[in-house]
C-alpha cells in the first residue's frame, strides 16, 4: 500500500506544479492583507502554493494510511438504517475524524470563518485524492461544498452560525433536488414552500429522494415557493437545519458506492431560511450548486479510475502467462497506455476548467468590491463565464465516460479474477458507475455544452493553443491538431442551421469532439514541458485524432433521415 496517495502521483504534482493561479490567489486574499488578521493565510503566492501542496500531502497520506486500507471495509458493512436513523460504517466514521482532525473540512471557506480559502482548482485535486481511496467517503466529504454556497449566497446570521461549524466538522451538508416525480426535469419540483406572514418563517412540506448524503446536519432544499407556479420560475432555495421534522424514510440499496447513504428524505411543515431572493432557487442558487458538484464528480471518477489503472497495471506485471507477465503482451500493454492517457487528459481538463471557474469567482468578487471597475475586467470576467459555463459540462462528461471505461479496461485485464470480489478492481468497477449518472447524466451534460459549442464559445481558446509555439519536434502534433480544429469549426457551423431535433441527435458528436479536441491540447500544452508528457501526447493523439475526424464526420454528413427510426 503506498504511504501518500499524492506523492506517489507524479501528474497530479504536474498538474500543481504547473497552475497559474496568480492573479486568482491575489484577489481571494485581499492583496495577501488576509494574513495580517489571520495568520495562517499566506504572505505571497509563493507562500499560498507551499500551503496547497501542504494541504494535499496531508491528505495524500490520510488517504493512503486511513483511509485506503479500510476501503473493502466501508464497502462491506456500508450505511446502515435503523430506526430512522442512519449510521456510517464504522471505516466511514474514522475517516471523517481523521480528516476533521487534520482541519480538512472547511476547505473552501474563507479565513473569518476558519477554513482554508482553497480554490476551486485544489479543492477537486483534494477530492480526486479522497475518491481514489474511497470514494463513498468522497460523497460526504465532498458535500461539505454546500457551505461554500451558503457563503455565497445566504444571510450574515446564518452564516455566522453555521460555517464555524462546517469549518470545524460538527456540520455536514446535502444538495436536496431530486423527487421522485423530478429527478433531471427540476424545474417539475413539487416540495411546497410556505411563508407565515405574521412570524416571517417559512416551512417546507414534501418528499425528496436519491438525496446522497441525506442524512446531514443541514440541507439544501429547493422548493416550489410561488402558489400556482408550475416551472422553474416559482422556486426558490432555502437551508434546513435537520430536526424532528425531517424524517429519513429509507436509504437505497445501492449497485456501488456503499459507504455514502442515498436517502428517502420528508419534511413535514420544517422550518426553512430562505437563499437569496425568492424565484432563483433552480436557475441561479441550484445551478451554482450542481456546477460545484458536477467538477467534483468529475474528480471523484478520475480518483477511481485512477485506483483502477494501478490495479490493473500491478496485476499485469505479476500475471504470469506464456511464460511473461501480460503486461509485456503488446495487446495488454496498449490497453494500459491508453488508460494512463485518458486519465491524465481527464486530470488536465478539470484543472483547465477549475482554472476558468476560480477565475470567474474572483473577477465577480473584485467586480463586486470596485466602486468604478475596469473595463478590462468586466471582458475578462465575461470571458471566464463563458469558458467556465462550457468546459463544466464537457469536464463532467468525459471525466466520468472516460472512469468508467477505464475500469472495465481494468477488468478486463484481470481476467476472470476482477470479476471476483476478493480484487479491488470489482469494486471500482461498481463504484465508478453512477459517476455519468448522478449530478446530470452525461446526456444532460451534452445539452448544457451543446449550445455553448454551437455558439463558438471555444474558438478563442482553441486558436490560442493553435498559435502557441511548440517547437519543431512537436510542429507536425500542433499541425495535425490545427487541422482538427478547422474541422470542429466546419462541423460546427454545418450542424447549427440545423432543425433542433437533428442538432440533438447529433450532439453527442459535438461534445465528443469538442472534449477530445480540448484534451488533446492541453496534452500538447504539457508536452512542451516535460518529455514523458511528450511521448504521452503523442500517444494520446494517435489514438484520439482518428475519433476526432470521425464526429467530424458524422457532423458533416448530419441527416434528418436517421429520425425516422426513432418515430
Amino acid at each position: 500500500m503506498a504511504e501518500n496517495f499524492f506523492l506517489d502521483n507524479p501528474d497530479l504534482q504536474f498538474r500543481l506544479q504547473h497552475l497559474d493561479l496568480s492573479e486568482i490567489v491575489e484577489i481571494k486574499e485581499q492583496g495577501y492583507r488576509n494574513h495580517a488578521q489571520h495568520p495562517a493565510a499566506p504572505r505571497s503566492y509563493a507562500d499560498a502554493m507551499e500551503n496547497y501542496r501542504l494541504v494535499l500531502e496531508v491528505l495524500g497520506e490520510i488517504c493512503a494510511q486511513v483511509v485506503a486500507p479500510r476501503a473493502a471495509e466501508a464497502d462491506e458493512q456500508g450505511a446502515q438504517f435503523h430506526d430512522g436513523q442512519v449510521e456510517h460504517a464504522a471505516a466511514t466514521q474514522d475517516a471523517l475524524r481523521a480528516l476533521r482532525q487534520a482541519g480538512l473540512t472547511g476547505a473552501m471557506l474563507p479565513w473569518q470563518y476558519g477554513g482554508l480559502n482553497l480554490p476551486e482548482t485544489i479543492y477537486q485535486m483534494m477530492m480526486e485524492l479522497v475518491a481514489r481511496a474511497e470514494p463513498g467517503l468522497m460523497t460526504i466529504i465532498g458535500l461539505q461544498e454546500t457551505s461554500s454556497a451558503i457563503n455565497e449566497f445566504a444571510d450574515e446570521d446564518t452564516k455566522a452560525r453555521l460555517l464555524p461549524r462546517f469549518a470545524r466538522g460538527e456540520l455536514t451538508g446535502a444538495m436536496v433536488l431530486t423527487e421522485p416525480d423530478a429527478g433531471s426535469d427540476l424545474g417539475s419540483v413539487q416540495t411546497k414552500a410556505v411563508l407565515d406572514e405574521a412570524s416571517g418563517q417559512w416551512h417546507l412540506s414534501g418528499v425528496k429522494r436519491f438525496i446522497t448524503n441525506g442524512c446531514a446536519d443541514v440541507h439544501l432544499v429547493l422548493a416550489r415557493s410561488e402558489e400556482g407556479s408550475a416551472d422553474a420560475r416559482g422556486l426558490s432555495m432555502f437551508v434546513v437545519e435537520r430536526d424532528e421534522t425531517v424524517r429519513i424514510r429509507r436509504i437505497e440499496n445501492k449497485m456501488g458506492i456503499h459507504a455514502s447513504p442515498t436517502c428517502e428524505v420528508q419534511y413535514t411543515n420544517t422550518p426553512a431560511i430562505l437563499v437569496g431572493k425568492r424565484r432563483y432557487g433552480l436557475m441561479r442558487y441550484a445551478m451554482a450548486l450542481m456546477n460545484g458538484a458536477r467538477l467534483a464528480v468529475g474528480a471523484q471518477a478520475v480518483g477511481i479510475a485512477e485506483a483502477a489503472y494501478r490495479e490493473a497495471a500491478t496485476y499485469a506485471s505479476q500475471r504470469v502467462q506464456f511464460k511473461q507477465p501480460i503486461a509485456a503482451l503488446p495487446a495488454v500493454g496498449r490497453i494500459l497506455l491508453g488508460m494512463r492517457g485518458e486519465i491524465e487528459a481527464a486530470r488536465a481538463l478539470l484543472a483547465e476548467t477549475g482554472y476558468w471557474v476560480d477565475s470567474l469567482k474572483a473577477y465577480e468578487q473584485r467586480l463586486a468590491e470596485s466602486e468604478m471597475p475596469d473595463p478590462s475586467l468586466r471582458q475578462r470576467q465575461k470571458q471566464a463565464a463563458n469558458l467556465a459555463e462550457t468546459l463544466t459540462p464537457l469536464s463532467k462528461f468525459y471525466a466520468t465516460e472516460m472512469g468508467n471505461r477505464v475500469c472495465y479496461q481494468a477488468m478486463q485485464i484481470h481476467g476472470g479474477v476482477g470479476y471476483m470480489r476478493e480484487f479491488n478492481v470489482e469494486r471500482h468497477f461498481r463504484d465508478v458507475r453512477v459517476t455519468n449518472i448522478y449530478e446530470g447524466t452525461s446526456q444532460l451534460q451534452i445539452v448544457a455544452a451543446t449550445g455553448k459549442l454551437l455558439g463558438h464559445a471555444l474558438d478563442e481558446r482553441l486558436a490560442a493553443w493553435a498559435a502557441a509555439d511548440y517547437g519543431p519536434e512537436l510542429a507536425p502534433l500542433r499541425q495535425s491538431l490545427a487541422e482538427a480544429n478547422a474541422l470542429f469549426l466546419q462541423a460546427t457551423d454545418v450542424l447549427k442551421p440545423q432543425p433542433r431535433p437533428v442538432i440533438d441527435f447529433y450532439a453527442v458528436d459535438l461534445v465528443q469532439m469538442a472534449a477530445s479536441l480540448v484534451c488533446a491540447w492541453l496534452l500538447l500544452q504539457d508536452a512542451r514541458l516535460d518529455e514523458r508528457k511528450r511521448l504521452l501526447a503523442r500517444a494520446y493523439l494517435a489514438e484520439y485524432l482518428p475519433h476526432i475526424h470521425s464526429a467530424g464526420q458524422a457532423l458533416l454528413a448530419a441527416d434528418a433521415a436517421a429520425l425516422e427510426l426513432l418515430a
